[in-house]
């Protein structure tokens, strides 16, 4: 009988740990599938939209502005799916479904949190960027003025 019950018991534990193994598989899947949407259409809306904030910046140069924006949504793309993925080592173990929608929203949130950090960080650069070159231009015109 005691054989009996300790096999019962070890295949009592065995279900848990595949129900708790599912939990955990379930929720990554529901996170990576938020995060890839998520990330996806945001940077969409950021290359269609901020290639006219930097062409305008940049003052109408189409080329740079193009290469600047593609580089911007790679860089973008990479660190968000990146950040996302390494995310995944740092969950706690899910028991029940409360748990599974918990973290499942905690972890996206904090993809949403990063998304927008560096979407400001973003503009800052490109601000940046833009107020140099205006600066070079500005320097580049008055030079030929005092030579007249």
């Amino acid at each position: 009988f005691i054989e009996n019950t300790e096999m019962f018991v070890i295949f009592v534990q065995s279900k848990q740990q595949i129900i708790i193994n599912n939990m955990n598989i379930a929720a990554y899947i529901i996170y990576l599938l938020l995060t890839f949407l998520i990330t996806v259409k945001v940077g969409n809306v950021f290359y269609k939209n901020g290639r006219n904030y930097i062409l305008s910046i940049l003052k109408g140069d189409e080329t740079i502005t193009d290469a600047i924006n593609k580089i911007l949504l790679i860089g973008y793309y990479l660190l968000n799916l990146g950040y996302a993925t390494i995310m995944l080592s740092f969950w706690k173990t899910i028991t029940n479904f409360s748990m599974l929608l918990a973290s499942v929203g905690t972890m996206t949130g904090r993809i949403v949190l990063s998304l927008a950090i560096i979407h400001f960080v973003n503009m800052y650069v490109i601000f940046l960027i833009g107020k140099k070159a205006n600066l070079f231009n500005h320097h580049k015109n008055n030079s030929h003025e005092y030579r007249s």
